[in-house]
């Protein structure tokens, strides 16, 4: 019986070292990626009208980041097609898109469900689209109040932000500079 249990005992040492320098590696690949997401990213928000919440931080781990904050019924709201082309024409170069939908203008509908019918449907929004926050002011999401310190809080709808992945570079473009400008585009490349 000693020796049955020994045997089984060294048996059992090899794989129990090699499930924990397994682990370790597994650590040292999470701690790797997260040291990718900048700070200011760690966040789970809700999809618009979904109950799916995205890990900002994994979403835009090592990625340039354009954000936005929108309104359905703003007068800029044509831009979400720019937006879209954008999105499709540099996903796959590293840069995600991110909206914002807010009220804080008083320019967005009260229900999700409207506001994700003006994104998708109307407009063709393929984008990542968050649920509503606050933009500016002592409410506003962390994410705001992050390019607020860094550059300016939006003054308006469709504010942008473009974020550099190692984050040492934010720049700011107001609602009047539409993202298919030559102005806008250049500075996504150069931010690329």
């Amino acid at each position: 019986m000693k020796n049955l249990l020994l045997i089984t005992l060294i048996a059992l040492t090899p794989f129990t070292f090699k499930a924990q320098a397994g682990s370790v590696i597994t650590e040292s690949n999470n701690v790797e990626a997260s040291s990718q997401c900048l700070a200011f990213m760690q966040h789970s928000e809700k999809k618009l009208h979904a109950k799916e919440k995205l890990d900002l931080c994994k979403f835009t781990a090592g990625k340039a980041i354009l954000i936005v904050n929108t309104a359905s019924h703003c007068g800029f709201a044509p831009q979400f097609t720019a937006l879209e082309t954008i999105h499709k024409a540099y996903k796959d170069k590293g840069l995600v898109v991110i909206g914002f939908p807010s009220n804080d203008f008083f320019q967005e509908e009260d229900n999700e469900k409207d506001t994700a019918d003006i994104c998708f449907v109307n407009y063709g929004v393929t984008f990542t689209m968050l649920s509503p926050v606050h933009v500016f002011g002592s409410e506003a999401h962390p994410i705001f109040k992050q390019l607020a310190d860094e550059t300016t809080a939006p003054k308006w709808n469709f504010y942008k932000y473009l974020v550099s992945a190692d984050g040492k570079t934010v720049k700011h473009f107001n609602s009047r500079v539409k993202p298919d400008s030559k102005e806008f585009i250049n500075a996504v490349n150069e931010i690329l």
